[in-house]
């Protein structure tokens, strides 16, 4: 599914406020005539949109070609079901996936037009130092001096393996692109948040690092806000599915 999640409290199921997964399990619910829960594979928070967001749920039952469409006539505009497919006994939406493709977009020009998907910084910035901090990001695993706490449980591990980090600049836009395993709670705001320190020269390269080796119990930094975050693209093992997987980013 992609979503806009400007109007959504996150990803996760909250009482009293709208959320991405409220949206689809009631719908899903009501189609199939069965209460239907569904795991997504991360958690993204209040604002950030998805291109690629993959949940799976459990269904004893054949599904009709058709409920994807009746699917997408209910739910909100802002929500889109591209495709159902069915996969082997105990995948798990979240635990089998083995990278996840964040991108954060800013513009150097304010647009009204970009003013939902991007954030306007209007400071100078040096792409250069940037990109020379972020090719060592792959050097590191643990990022907890970059992770917002909530409900933190005793000995939760913060490591992750980060495959590719990146800035690249076409026109008036800026992409920072991050690919790893996993992500921590709002790890890539926080990390977008100091780039923005270094590339005004605000802080060096080698403060940055010292942050980061700190292993910090609070983050550091500001973070970035949500509506220059997508959560990209989703990659699973090939051989989990029973059906092949639209391209949809």
């Amino acid at each position: 599914m992609s979503y806009n999640g400007k109007n959504f409290f996150g990803w996760q199921k909250q009482k009293y406020v709208r959320t991405i997964e409220n949206e689809v399990e009631y719908c899903l619910s009501k189609l199939l005539k069965k209460s239907i829960n569904i795991i997504g594979a991360g958690r993204t928070d209040r604002g950030v949109h998805a291109k690629q967001m993959v949940a799976h749920f459990d269904y004893e039952k054949e599904i009709s070609n058709h409920l994807v469409k009746r699917l997408n006539i209910f739910l909100p505009k802002s929500i889109r079901i591209h495709d159902i497919f069915c996969v082997k006994n105990n995948i798990h939406a979240r635990f089998d996936a083995i990278k996840r493709t964040y991108k954060y977009y800013i513009t150097s020009s304010k647009d009204p037009f970009y003013h939902d998907f991007s954030w306007h910084c209007f400071y100078s910035l040096d792409i250069h130092k940037m990109n020379d901090v972020a090719k060592e990001l792959l050097k590191y695993n643990d990022f907890s001096s970059f992770c917002k706490k909530k409900n933190e449980k005793k000995n939760e591990k913060k490591k992750c393996i980060i495959y590719f980090a990146s800035w690249k600049k076409e026109k008036n836009i800026l992409c920072f692109t991050i690919t790893a395993n996993r992500f921590l709670r709002s790890m890539v705001r926080l990390i977008v948040g100091s780039f923005i320190s270094i590339g005004r020269g605000k802080m060096k390269k080698e403060e940055f690092f010292k942050i980061l080796e700190s292993k910090n119990s609070f983050p550091f930094g500001f973070t970035v806000p949500a509506c220059g975050l997508f959560l990209h693209k989703i990659v699973y093992p090939s051989n989990i599915m029973l059906k092949k997987m639209k391209k949809i980013y």
